[in-house]
């Protein structure tokens, strides 16, 4: 059998508060309009719900065993709702272990001081699955990605600690750590081309490799040596003064950071974080 909702939310107000008129008034009807819902009702279950009289009106047995019953229902949905909104408010993020280290955590709390309703749960790693409710920032090749899903082009450039940019120019073999991607499909980093567009040769410099690229600036800055990565993962390094890009000619390269299915993605919260990483990146 099919009732109306407002009936039942007409009914279920009235029967808790005891009164049409209350009833009324909070869900914002005239006294005429609930009663004239509960009335429907009544008929269509053939039942009298309510003993009206000129002051008051009380429930019948059929009307109790329906309260009971309205009044866990909408207190079941409004949980419900409750609970929704409040994930609605966090944001989830799978992203590479480099860029959440490196760009997104150290700059969580400039997000936070805009947007403090909102919370932000990072995922890291190289070969995560995300659901269709997570944003996916992801490093690929930018051929193979839509124009509206990249959200940062890559550049490469030598970088070090400043102390160690003092003795770039000696005769010294150079030691250059850069990232050989444990995911083979991504395009190499742009190491031989870099070398050529700035007039270097390989022979003064031993390549060092590791697979992400976290771990070659790291180690760059425990031995005092160079690194050969992106802009994008230095930047908060070069504003704390931590690392000094050198003089040479950066270099594009073919890969980029994008959001995958990023139109898929577009809720009231995630566009704000967007928009705030937007310009994250284009700062840097």
């Amino acid at each position: 059998m099919q009732v109306s909702l407002p009936a039942l939310r007409a009914f279920e107000a009235a029967a808790r508060l005891g009164s049409f008129k209350e009833a009324a008034a909070e869900l914002s009807l005239s006294p005429t309009a609930v009663s004239h819902h509960i009335n429907n009702l009544e008929q269509r279950l053939s039942v009298t719900l309510f003993v009206r009289t000129t002051r008051k009106v009380a429930l019948t047995e059929p009307g109790q065993e329906l309260a009971a019953a309205t009044t866990q229902g909408f207190q079941t949905i409004e949980a419900a709702i409750t609970k929704i909104a409040a994930n609605d408010r966090q944001i989830n993020v799978a992203t590479t272990s480099s860029f959440a280290a490196l760009v997104l955590i150290p700059a969580l709390q400039e997000f936070y001081t805009l947007y403090p309703d909102t919370s932000v749960n990072i995922t890291s790693g190289e070969d995560i699955e995300a659901d269709s409710f997570t944003l996916a920032i992801r490093l690929g090749e930018r051929e193979k990605q839509s124009g509206a899903e990249v959200i940062k082009l890559e550049r490469f450039n030598l970088f070090c600690a400043a102390h160690t940019a003092a003795k770039s120019g000696q005769t010294e073999p150079m030691t250059i750590y850069t990232t050989r991607w444990k995911n083979s499909t991504l395009p190499n980093v742009p190491l031989q081309a870099w070398l050529q567009l700035n007039g270097l040769s390989g022979s003064q410099i031993e390549v060092r490799y590791f697979d992400q690229e976290l771990f070659g600036i790291q180690q760059a800055l425990l031995e005092n040596a160079y690194v050969f990565c992106s802009r994008t993962l230095t930047q908060g390094y070069l504003k704390a003064g931590v690392l000094t890009e050198l003089d040479t000619q950066a270099i594009n390269s073919r890969l980029c950071y994008y959001i995958a299915d990023k139109e898929k993605r577009l809720s009231q919260h995630n566009l704000r974080f967007i928009e705030w990483l937007d310009q994250l990146l284009k700062e840097g």
